[in-house]
Protein backbone atom coordinates (compact mmCIF):
# COMPACT_ATOMS: atom_id res chain seq x y z
CA UNK A 1 0.00 0.00 0.00
CA UNK A 2 1.34 3.39 -1.06
CA UNK A 3 0.42 6.32 1.21
CA UNK A 4 1.50 9.81 0.10
CA UNK A 5 -0.87 11.96 2.16
CA UNK A 6 -1.95 11.44 5.76
CA UNK A 7 -3.51 13.54 8.50
CA UNK A 8 -1.94 13.18 11.95
CA UNK A 9 -2.38 14.52 15.46
CA UNK A 10 0.76 15.41 17.41
CA UNK A 11 1.10 16.33 21.06
CA UNK A 12 4.29 17.12 22.94
CA UNK A 13 4.83 15.99 26.50
CA UNK A 14 3.64 18.00 29.49
CA UNK A 15 6.31 19.46 31.73
CA UNK A 16 6.78 17.85 35.14
CA UNK A 17 5.45 19.50 38.30
CA UNK A 18 7.73 21.27 40.70
CA UNK A 19 8.01 19.76 44.17
CA UNK A 20 7.16 21.31 47.52
CA UNK A 21 9.53 19.80 50.08
CA UNK A 22 11.66 20.83 53.05
CA UNK A 23 15.02 19.53 54.11
CA UNK A 24 14.85 17.05 56.98
CA UNK A 25 18.11 15.76 58.45
CA UNK A 26 19.35 14.98 61.91
CA UNK A 27 21.04 17.83 63.74
CA UNK A 28 19.95 20.29 61.04
CA UNK A 29 17.02 22.38 62.13
CA UNK A 30 15.06 24.47 59.68
CA UNK A 31 16.86 23.07 56.66
CA UNK A 32 14.72 25.17 54.36
CA UNK A 33 12.91 24.36 51.10
CA UNK A 34 14.41 21.61 48.97
CA UNK A 35 11.81 20.92 46.27
CA UNK A 36 13.29 19.94 42.90
CA UNK A 37 12.27 21.15 39.48
CA UNK A 38 10.15 19.15 37.09
CA UNK A 39 11.64 17.80 33.86
CA UNK A 40 10.69 19.19 30.47
CA UNK A 41 8.25 17.25 28.30
CA UNK A 42 9.36 15.33 25.26
CA UNK A 43 9.09 16.92 21.81
CA UNK A 44 7.70 15.42 18.62
CA UNK A 45 10.43 15.59 15.96
CA UNK A 46 10.18 14.69 12.27
CA UNK A 47 13.36 13.37 10.64
CA UNK A 48 13.82 12.87 6.90
CA UNK A 49 15.14 9.44 5.87
CA UNK A 50 16.08 8.43 2.32
CA UNK A 51 15.40 4.76 3.11
CA UNK A 52 11.63 5.39 3.22
CA UNK A 53 9.41 5.91 0.19
CA UNK A 54 5.91 6.47 1.64
CA UNK A 55 4.00 7.45 4.78
CA UNK A 56 2.72 3.98 5.64
CA UNK A 57 4.01 4.22 9.21
CA UNK A 58 1.84 7.24 9.99
CA UNK A 59 -1.15 5.52 8.37
CA UNK A 60 -1.18 2.95 11.18
CA UNK A 61 -0.01 5.33 13.94
CA UNK A 62 -1.66 8.72 13.24
CA UNK A 63 -1.44 9.92 16.85
CA UNK A 64 2.05 11.05 17.82
CA UNK A 65 2.20 11.68 21.56
CA UNK A 66 5.52 12.29 23.34
CA UNK A 67 6.20 11.34 26.95
CA UNK A 68 5.69 13.89 29.74
CA UNK A 69 8.45 15.10 32.02
CA UNK A 70 8.97 13.62 35.48
CA UNK A 71 7.97 15.64 38.51
CA UNK A 72 10.53 17.10 40.88
CA UNK A 73 11.43 15.36 44.15
CA UNK A 74 12.71 16.26 47.58
CA UNK A 75 16.34 16.84 48.52
CA UNK A 76 16.70 19.15 45.53
CA UNK A 77 16.35 16.34 42.97
CA UNK A 78 15.08 17.42 39.56
CA UNK A 79 12.83 15.19 37.49
CA UNK A 80 13.94 13.46 34.33
CA UNK A 81 13.04 15.03 31.01
CA UNK A 82 10.60 13.17 28.79
CA UNK A 83 12.05 11.27 25.84
CA UNK A 84 11.69 12.96 22.48
CA UNK A 85 9.52 11.15 19.94
CA UNK A 86 11.48 11.01 16.67
CA UNK A 87 9.37 10.06 13.66
CA UNK A 88 11.13 9.18 10.42
CA UNK A 89 9.48 10.35 7.19
CA UNK A 90 10.58 10.09 3.54
CA UNK A 91 12.67 12.81 1.97
CA UNK A 92 10.39 15.24 0.19
CA UNK A 93 7.71 15.39 2.90
CA UNK A 94 5.76 18.63 3.24
CA UNK A 95 4.24 19.47 6.63
CA UNK A 96 1.05 21.55 6.70
CA UNK A 97 -0.50 22.91 9.89
CA UNK A 98 -4.24 22.45 9.61
CA UNK A 99 -6.61 25.12 10.80
CA UNK A 100 -8.51 24.52 14.01
CA UNK A 101 -12.10 23.70 13.07
CA UNK A 102 -13.37 23.46 16.66
CA UNK A 103 -16.41 25.75 17.03
CA UNK A 104 -15.75 28.70 19.29
CA UNK A 105 -17.65 28.66 22.59
CA UNK A 106 -19.30 31.89 23.66
CA UNK A 107 -17.53 32.63 26.91
CA UNK A 108 -19.25 35.92 27.79
CA UNK A 109 -22.55 35.39 29.59
CA UNK A 110 -24.89 37.92 31.12
CA UNK A 111 -26.23 37.56 34.63
CA UNK A 112 -29.61 38.98 35.68
CA UNK A 113 -27.76 41.08 38.27
CA UNK A 114 -25.87 42.89 35.51
CA UNK A 115 -29.06 44.18 33.85
CA UNK A 116 -30.41 47.56 34.86
CA UNK A 117 -33.90 47.36 36.35
CA UNK A 118 -35.02 50.39 34.36
CA UNK A 119 -34.17 48.71 31.08
CA UNK A 120 -36.69 46.34 29.57
CA UNK A 121 -33.97 44.38 27.79
CA UNK A 122 -33.93 40.66 28.36
CA UNK A 123 -30.43 39.27 28.94
CA UNK A 124 -29.05 37.32 26.01
CA UNK A 125 -28.03 34.28 28.07
CA UNK A 126 -29.70 34.55 31.50
CA UNK A 127 -28.15 32.47 34.24
CA UNK A 128 -29.63 30.97 37.36
CA UNK A 129 -27.92 29.58 40.42
CA UNK A 130 -28.25 25.91 41.25
CA UNK A 131 -26.42 23.51 43.45
CA UNK A 132 -23.96 22.73 40.66
CA UNK A 133 -23.16 26.30 39.65
CA UNK A 134 -24.27 28.59 36.84
CA UNK A 135 -26.04 27.11 33.87
CA UNK A 136 -27.36 28.91 30.78
CA UNK A 137 -31.07 28.77 30.11
CA UNK A 138 -31.82 26.83 26.93
CA UNK A 139 -34.23 28.70 24.68
CA UNK A 140 -35.90 27.83 21.42
CA UNK A 141 -34.98 29.33 18.07
CA UNK A 142 -38.01 31.64 18.25
CA UNK A 143 -39.28 30.91 14.76
CA UNK A 144 -35.96 31.61 13.02
CA UNK A 145 -35.45 29.12 10.14
CA UNK A 146 -32.58 26.72 10.50
CA UNK A 147 -29.45 27.02 8.36
CA UNK A 148 -30.44 23.96 6.35
CA UNK A 149 -33.59 25.75 5.17
CA UNK A 150 -31.65 28.48 3.34
CA UNK A 151 -32.35 28.47 -0.39
CA UNK A 152 -28.90 28.07 -1.93
CA UNK A 153 -30.26 28.50 -5.45
CA UNK A 154 -30.64 32.24 -4.77
CA UNK A 155 -26.96 32.64 -4.01
CA UNK A 156 -25.10 34.20 -6.92
CA UNK A 157 -21.78 32.51 -6.27
CA UNK A 158 -23.25 29.07 -5.67
CA UNK A 159 -22.12 26.53 -8.25
CA UNK A 160 -22.78 22.89 -7.53
CA UNK A 161 -20.49 21.75 -10.35
CA UNK A 162 -17.38 23.21 -8.72
CA UNK A 163 -15.74 21.00 -6.16
CA UNK A 164 -14.41 22.93 -3.14
CA UNK A 165 -10.65 22.90 -2.79
CA UNK A 166 -9.46 21.49 0.51
CA UNK A 167 -7.51 24.04 2.51
CA UNK A 168 -4.26 22.49 3.63
CA UNK A 169 -3.53 25.30 6.04
CA UNK A 170 -0.05 26.73 6.54
CA UNK A 171 3.11 25.16 5.16
CA UNK A 172 5.59 24.97 8.05
CA UNK A 173 8.30 22.57 6.86
CA UNK A 174 9.75 20.91 3.76
CA UNK A 175 12.05 18.00 4.60
CA UNK A 176 14.24 17.38 1.56
CA UNK A 177 17.66 16.18 2.76
CA UNK A 178 18.56 13.01 4.62
CA UNK A 179 18.81 13.54 8.38
CA UNK A 180 17.02 16.90 8.34
CA UNK A 181 14.94 17.38 11.49
CA UNK A 182 11.98 19.57 12.32
CA UNK A 183 10.42 20.05 15.75
CA UNK A 184 6.73 19.53 15.08
CA UNK A 185 5.60 20.03 18.68
CA UNK A 186 7.83 21.37 21.45
CA UNK A 187 7.70 19.87 24.90
CA UNK A 188 6.44 21.90 27.82
CA UNK A 189 8.81 23.47 30.35
CA UNK A 190 9.06 21.81 33.74
CA UNK A 191 7.77 23.64 36.80
CA UNK A 192 10.12 25.14 39.40
CA UNK A 193 10.29 23.68 42.89
CA UNK A 194 9.71 25.71 46.03
CA UNK A 195 13.44 26.12 46.64
CA UNK A 196 13.53 28.60 43.74
CA UNK A 197 11.09 30.96 45.47
CA UNK A 198 12.86 31.30 48.82
CA UNK A 199 13.75 34.89 49.68
CA UNK A 200 14.98 36.71 52.75
CA UNK A 201 11.44 37.78 53.61
CA UNK A 202 9.71 34.54 52.56
CA UNK A 203 12.05 31.74 53.58
CA UNK A 204 9.53 28.85 53.58
CA UNK A 205 7.49 29.00 50.36
CA UNK A 206 4.86 26.30 50.28
CA UNK A 207 4.08 26.48 46.60
CA UNK A 208 5.68 25.35 43.35
CA UNK A 209 5.02 25.77 39.64
CA UNK A 210 3.03 23.22 37.65
CA UNK A 211 4.60 22.14 34.41
CA UNK A 212 3.65 23.86 31.18
CA UNK A 213 1.70 21.87 28.59
CA UNK A 214 3.42 20.96 25.36
CA UNK A 215 2.18 22.23 22.02
CA UNK A 216 -0.27 20.15 20.04
CA UNK A 217 -2.23 20.28 16.82
CA UNK A 218 -3.37 18.51 13.69
CA UNK A 219 -1.06 18.35 10.70
CA UNK A 220 -1.08 17.06 7.17
CA UNK A 221 1.94 15.20 5.83
CA UNK A 222 2.21 15.29 2.06
CA UNK A 223 4.89 13.38 0.16
CA UNK A 224 6.41 14.73 -3.05
CA UNK A 225 9.00 12.32 -4.32
CA UNK A 226 12.51 13.66 -4.88
CA UNK A 227 13.36 12.78 -8.48
CA UNK A 228 15.23 14.46 -11.34
CA UNK A 229 13.19 12.97 -14.21
CA UNK A 230 9.44 12.36 -14.37
CA UNK A 231 7.75 10.00 -16.86
CA UNK A 232 4.30 11.15 -18.00
CA UNK A 233 2.05 9.50 -20.54
CA UNK A 234 -1.16 7.69 -21.32
CA UNK A 235 -1.85 4.16 -20.02
CA UNK A 236 -0.07 1.46 -22.03
CA UNK A 237 2.36 4.01 -23.49
CA UNK A 238 5.26 1.97 -22.11
CA UNK A 239 6.37 4.00 -19.09
CA UNK A 240 6.92 0.99 -16.84
CA UNK A 241 8.71 -0.84 -19.66
CA UNK A 242 10.98 2.15 -20.17
CA UNK A 243 11.73 2.36 -16.44
CA UNK A 244 12.64 -1.33 -16.43
CA UNK A 245 14.94 -0.88 -19.44
CA UNK A 246 16.98 2.00 -17.95
CA UNK A 247 17.10 0.95 -14.29
CA UNK A 248 16.83 -2.02 -11.98
CA UNK A 249 13.30 -1.14 -10.93
CA UNK A 250 10.79 -3.90 -11.59
CA UNK A 251 7.30 -2.39 -11.69
CA UNK A 252 4.34 -4.49 -12.74
CA UNK A 253 3.97 -4.63 -16.54
CA UNK A 254 0.80 -5.82 -18.25
CA UNK A 255 -1.22 -5.20 -21.40
CA UNK A 256 -4.19 -3.56 -19.66
CA UNK A 257 -4.62 0.10 -18.66
CA UNK A 258 -3.70 1.41 -15.22
CA UNK A 259 -1.25 -1.36 -14.42
CA UNK A 260 0.73 1.22 -12.46
CA UNK A 261 -1.44 2.32 -9.56
CA UNK A 262 1.11 4.39 -7.66
CA UNK A 263 4.40 6.13 -8.50
CA UNK A 264 7.45 3.95 -9.10
CA UNK A 265 11.06 5.01 -8.58
CA UNK A 266 14.05 3.86 -10.58
CA UNK A 267 17.76 4.70 -10.30
CA UNK A 268 19.64 5.18 -13.58
CA UNK A 269 23.37 4.53 -13.13
CA UNK A 270 26.11 5.75 -15.46
CA UNK A 271 29.08 3.48 -14.95
CA UNK A 272 32.01 5.56 -16.31
CA UNK A 273 31.76 8.27 -13.64
CA UNK A 274 29.19 6.64 -11.28
CA UNK A 275 26.61 9.34 -11.94
CA UNK A 276 23.08 8.50 -10.73
CA UNK A 277 19.70 9.88 -11.72
CA UNK A 278 16.35 9.24 -10.07
CA UNK A 279 13.41 8.64 -12.42
CA UNK A 280 9.78 8.71 -11.26
CA UNK A 281 7.08 6.83 -13.19
CA UNK A 282 3.57 8.08 -12.38
CA UNK A 283 0.28 6.36 -13.32
CA UNK A 284 -1.19 7.04 -16.73
CA UNK A 285 -3.17 10.19 -17.50
CA UNK A 286 -6.35 10.10 -19.57
CA UNK A 287 -8.83 12.67 -20.86
CA UNK A 288 -10.69 14.27 -17.97
CA UNK A 289 -8.16 13.30 -15.31
CA UNK A 290 -8.67 16.73 -13.68
CA UNK A 291 -12.28 15.64 -13.04
CA UNK A 292 -11.09 12.45 -11.32
CA UNK A 293 -11.59 10.33 -14.43
CA UNK A 294 -9.45 7.22 -14.23
CA UNK A 295 -6.99 7.60 -11.37
CA UNK A 296 -7.31 11.37 -11.39
CA UNK A 297 -4.23 13.58 -11.41
CA UNK A 298 -3.40 14.01 -7.73
CA UNK A 299 -0.31 11.83 -8.18
CA UNK A 300 1.20 14.59 -10.37
CA UNK A 301 2.47 16.15 -7.13
CA UNK A 302 5.33 13.65 -7.32
CA UNK A 303 6.77 15.23 -10.47
CA UNK A 304 6.60 18.83 -9.23
CA UNK A 305 10.19 18.58 -7.98
CA UNK A 306 11.50 17.03 -11.22
CA UNK A 307 13.95 19.03 -13.28
CA UNK A 308 12.96 17.41 -16.59
CA UNK A 309 9.67 15.86 -17.71
CA UNK A 310 9.56 13.07 -20.28
CA UNK A 311 6.31 12.93 -22.28
CA UNK A 312 6.14 9.35 -23.52
CA UNK A 313 3.89 8.86 -26.57
CA UNK A 314 2.58 5.64 -28.07
CA UNK A 315 3.61 6.48 -31.62
CA UNK A 316 2.09 3.26 -32.99
CA UNK A 317 -1.39 4.17 -31.72
CA UNK A 318 -2.09 0.67 -30.40
CA UNK A 319 -5.14 1.87 -28.41
CA UNK A 320 -6.70 3.60 -31.44
CA UNK A 321 -5.48 7.04 -30.35
CA UNK A 322 -3.52 9.57 -32.35
CA UNK A 323 -0.12 10.50 -30.91
CA UNK A 324 -0.60 14.20 -31.60
CA UNK A 325 -3.92 14.15 -29.75
CA UNK A 326 -2.22 12.47 -26.79
CA UNK A 327 0.49 15.13 -26.77
CA UNK A 328 -1.99 18.02 -26.68
CA UNK A 329 -4.13 16.34 -24.03
CA UNK A 330 -1.13 15.61 -21.80
CA UNK A 331 -0.11 19.26 -21.88
CA UNK A 332 -3.68 20.27 -21.08
CA UNK A 333 -3.90 17.98 -18.05
CA UNK A 334 -0.54 19.20 -16.76
CA UNK A 335 -1.63 22.81 -17.11
CA UNK A 336 -4.93 22.17 -15.34
CA UNK A 337 -3.10 20.67 -12.39
CA UNK A 338 -0.24 23.18 -12.17
CA UNK A 339 0.84 25.70 -14.79
CA UNK A 340 4.42 25.41 -13.57
CA UNK A 341 4.57 21.83 -14.91
CA UNK A 342 4.04 23.07 -18.49
CA UNK A 343 6.91 25.52 -18.08
CA UNK A 344 9.33 22.80 -17.00
CA UNK A 345 11.87 21.50 -19.54
CA UNK A 346 10.39 18.49 -21.28
CA UNK A 347 11.56 15.80 -23.63
CA UNK A 348 9.12 14.20 -26.09
CA UNK A 349 9.85 10.50 -26.63
CA UNK A 350 8.17 8.36 -29.30
CA UNK A 351 7.87 4.79 -28.04
CA UNK A 352 6.95 1.55 -29.86
CA UNK A 353 8.85 2.47 -33.00
CA UNK A 354 9.11 -1.24 -33.81
CA UNK A 355 5.44 -1.23 -34.93
CA UNK A 356 4.59 -0.77 -38.59
CA UNK A 357 2.39 2.30 -38.14
CA UNK A 358 4.91 4.13 -35.96
CA UNK A 359 7.03 5.58 -38.81
CA UNK A 360 3.99 7.03 -40.59
CA UNK A 361 2.61 8.53 -37.38
CA UNK A 362 5.99 10.00 -36.51
CA UNK A 363 6.15 11.87 -39.84
CA UNK A 364 2.66 13.28 -39.32
CA UNK A 365 3.55 14.29 -35.75
CA UNK A 366 6.63 16.21 -36.93
CA UNK A 367 4.47 17.90 -39.57
CA UNK A 368 1.95 19.08 -36.99
CA UNK A 369 4.57 20.10 -34.39
CA UNK A 370 7.58 21.32 -36.35
CA UNK A 371 9.30 22.97 -33.39
CA UNK A 372 9.07 19.90 -31.14
CA UNK A 373 12.05 17.55 -31.26
CA UNK A 374 11.14 13.90 -30.86
CA UNK A 375 13.40 11.06 -29.70
CA UNK A 376 12.32 7.69 -31.22
CA UNK A 377 12.84 4.58 -29.08
CA UNK A 378 11.52 1.08 -28.55
CA UNK A 379 11.76 0.27 -24.86
CA UNK A 380 10.51 -3.31 -25.21
CA UNK A 381 13.40 -4.20 -27.56
CA UNK A 382 16.05 -1.95 -25.98
CA UNK A 383 16.32 0.28 -29.04
CA UNK A 384 17.55 3.83 -28.50
CA UNK A 385 18.09 3.33 -24.76
CA UNK A 386 21.72 4.50 -24.82
CA UNK A 387 20.79 7.76 -26.53
CA UNK A 388 17.81 8.25 -24.21
CA UNK A 389 19.95 7.79 -21.11
CA UNK A 390 22.53 10.25 -22.37
CA UNK A 391 19.86 12.78 -23.37
CA UNK A 392 18.14 12.87 -19.99
CA UNK A 393 21.52 13.21 -18.29
CA UNK A 394 22.46 16.19 -20.44
CA UNK A 395 19.08 17.83 -19.84
CA UNK A 396 19.28 17.37 -16.08
CA UNK A 397 22.84 18.72 -15.90
CA UNK A 398 21.97 21.69 -18.09
CA UNK A 399 19.00 22.76 -16.00
CA UNK A 400 20.66 21.95 -12.69
CA UNK A 401 23.48 24.40 -13.43
CA UNK A 402 21.04 27.11 -14.52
Amino acid sequence: MFIDEIKIYAQAGHGGKGCVAFHREAYITKGGPSGGNGGRGGSVILQADHDLNNLIQQYYVPRLIAKPGEGGMGKGMDGHAGDDLIIKVPCGTLVWRLKDTTPAIQKKMTSPDDVDEDEDVEPENPLFKTGTGLRPVIRTAGGIPAALEVDLSKEKEFDNSKKPIEDKGELIADLTTHGQQFILCKGGRGGLGNRNFATARHQTPRFAQPGEPGTEGEYLLELRIMAEVGLVGYPNAGKSTLLTAISRARPKIAAYPFTTLHPQIGIVEFMPDFKRLTVCDVPGLIDGAHNNVGLGHEFLRHIQRCKVLVLLLDMAGTDNRKPWDDYKQLLKELELYDKALVEKPRLVVANKMDEAAAEKNLKQFKTKFKKVSVLPISAAFDQGMAKFRQTIREEVEKHSAA
